[in-house]
């Protein structure tokens, strides 16, 4: 079995550099890699050269066009059975590509997987606690699949792996960003295919290293999934509505606090457990009280962030992001 490694980058050449590095020692050697660089002003291309002597590594270069049309640009010249997507910020184990390999030879045939992703120990505090609220139940992460996600189980392209056959028959990303990994795990999904959750083969993903890019990510997260919604109407339900409504409500408590209006306070206190939750359960996780302090305040601002994008986004109407191949 060969597996073609796809990497879509911009304008990250050490996190580059560092994932290269780690595939060097996956043990299933059985692989290409495959660097689309999406138009970037600060390239990778010297990072390719350092690794073309360990690694069966192309390197291509392309005007940018997002993320979904680049990883297209690396199916179409993959020479591999199964195309692998990983994220420029991600570090993958050693071991990868046996979980993937052995799930194969339990099933007969695999026709498209997703795996978690979990915090590396050189990650910092932040990271961690990021880590801890884009992966827990009590989050959004209990929407983003695991094996206690909430709801149907899609991957994402952080770490997502399709056959020849799938991408041949979907045709790959069919837009560039705003929810573009979750629209094809569904049309993947509706065109019959049976897409599995390896828990094995996870990655360390990086993510963002400050709250405030945290923020930002988030937000754009909350606009995506009312993106999916104009391509995908039953794809916007109760549960992802959840944290529209923590900030709604969040918003009334502290305002009502501060204008005695009914039952504010007790609303906030309802809050005050919330916090208090998350800080038990990272700690519980990580061991750590600098990153369970960090987690609570994490999970925050996913929540107020991603709300506050889905409800911005709601408000601009039914217009459908124009950046779609036809």
């Amino acid at each position: 079995m060969r597996y073609s490694v796809i990497i879509p980058v911009y304008n990250r050449p050490e996190e580059v550099r560092e994932l290269l590095d780690s595939l060097t020692k996956v043990s299933y050697k059985s692989f290409e890699v495959l660097v689309i660089e999406d138009g970037s002003t600060i390239t990778c291309e010297h990072v390719v050269h350092e690794f073309e002597n360990r690694l069966d590594l192309s390197y291509f270069r392309k005007e940018n066009s997002g993320q979904g049309f680049t990883r297209n640009t690396g199916f179409e010249k993959a020479q591999g059975d199964y195309y692998v997507v990983f994220d420029s910020d991600c570090i993958i184990p050693s071991d990868y590509f046996d979980a993937v390999n052995q799930k194969i030879a339990q099933t007969g045939s695999i026709d498209c997987w997703g795996g978690p992703d979990r915090a590396h120990p050189s990650f910092t505090s932040i990271q961690k606690a990021i880590n801890y609220s884009m992966t827990s139940v009590f989050t959004t992460g209990g929407t983003r699949g695991s094996h206690m996600h909430i709801g149907t189980y899609f991957p994402r392209s952080f770490n997502m792996g399709v056959s020849k056959e799938v991408y041949e028959e979907t045709g790959g990303y069919k837009i560039t960003r705003m929810g573009e990994d979750l629209e094809f795990s569904i049309r993947i999904q509706n065109s019959g295919y049976q897409i599995h959750y390896i828990d094995d083969a996870f990655v360390y993903h990086k993510r963002r290293t400050t709250f405030s890019q945290f923020y930002k990510q988030l937000f754009f997260f909350g606009r995506a999934r009312v993106n999916i919604w104009r391509f995908h109407p039953r794809q916007l339900k109760v549960i992802h509505l959840f944290p529209s409504l923590f900030l709604t409500g969040f918003l009334y408590g502290i305002t009502g606090t501060l204008f005695d209006f009914p039952a504010a306070q007790t609303l906030m206190s309802f809050y005050g457990i919330f916090v208090v939750i998350l800080f038990i359960d990272s700690f519980r996780s990580e061991n750590s009280f600098e990153v369970a302090y960090l987690s609570a305040l994490s999970g925050f601002i996913q929540l107020i962030a991603y709300g506050a994008g889905l409800l911005s986004e709601l408000l601009k109407g039914k217009s459908i992001y124009q950046e779609v191949r036809s």
